[in-house]
């Protein structure tokens, strides 16, 4: 895997953490073309062969912003046809994300607007620093949502409280978005990284294929009609019963020792 990037910076945290840094500090780690560009190449990546890593952690870069959205000063003077065909990478991009087996937590160090608010729902679940502010402002020059967030924000706060923050364009609290189940938890600043990092080493240490199937069992099993949805588990766990992880996990269990999973 790659990782030497222009504006995205990779750090290991353990074996099996990797931490993704959106940075662009200058322009308030706001997605421009190049870092589309990188943020596609490293999802795709980490989908074809995540090799050691187990879990990410998706941050920004410095401790105000996390990532302010699409750059609007790139976008300043784009036709058209140049700005459906930047769009279509962001989407293909934030699909890759959505999509990526291996678990994403979103620590949001400071500010989301627009797509950086999308960025943080595209995960599986978000920290938040208390100082940070989340805004969907697209409605406020002349477009709307175009990456998930008239999706997933009624996904995960209810569609009245999202049709406020969609309609209004009005920044909300990290506290009022831990309140509506927008974020997980909130964090004084300094204590935001460390805390999203212990969480996803707890989740690396767990068996990874069943990691893995647990987060897809979630997302689409949401999406069907329940007893659909019970089949579709069956199916997701039938997959982990001929595994060297349930028999070492099993065996760990009677042992009473920490198991030792490979991910086979």
């Amino acid at each position: 895997m790659r990782m030497d990037f222009d504006t995205l910076a990779l750090q290991w945290h353990g074996p099996h953490v990797l931490q993704v840094t959106l940075d662009r500090p200058e322009s308030a780690n706001a997605i421009n073309t190049q870092m589309g560009r990188e943020l596609e190449s490293l999802w795709a990546a980490l989908t074809e062969d995540p090799g050691e890593v187990r879990c990410i952690v998706l941050t920004g870069a410095g401790d105000r912003v996390f990532c302010a959205g699409g750059d609007l000063k790139e976008r300043d003077g784009m036709s058209p046809a140049q700005w459906q065909r930047q769009h279509e990478l962001f989407e293909r991009m934030y699909w890759l994300l959505t999509d990526l087996p291996l678990p994403v937590i979103a620590a949001v160090n400071g500010h989301a607007y627009g797509g950086g608010f999308e960025t943080l729902l595209s995960c599986d679940f978000a920290y938040a620093a208390e100082h940070a502010r989340l805004a969907l402002t697209e409605v406020t020059l002349g477009i709307m949502p175009g990456a998930g967030g008239t999706q997933n924000l009624p996904r995960a706060a209810g569609e009245r409280r999202a049709k406020e923050i969609l309609l209004t364009g009005r920044p909300i609290s990290a506290q009022d978005a831990l309140r509506w189940g927008i974020v997980n938890a909130v964090h004084p600043g300094p204590q935001l990284l460390p805390r999203a990092l212990e969480t996803a080493a707890a989740i690396a240490s767990n068996a990874p294929l069943s990691v893995r199937q647990i987060k897809k069992s979630v997302r689409y099993g949401t999406q069907m009609e329940l007893r659909t949805a019970f089949r579709f588990e069956v199916e997701a766990y039938n997959r982990l019963v001929d595994t060297e992880d349930r028999r070492e996990g099993v065996r760990a269990f009677n042992e009473k020792r920490a198991p030792a999973f490979t991910g086979r």
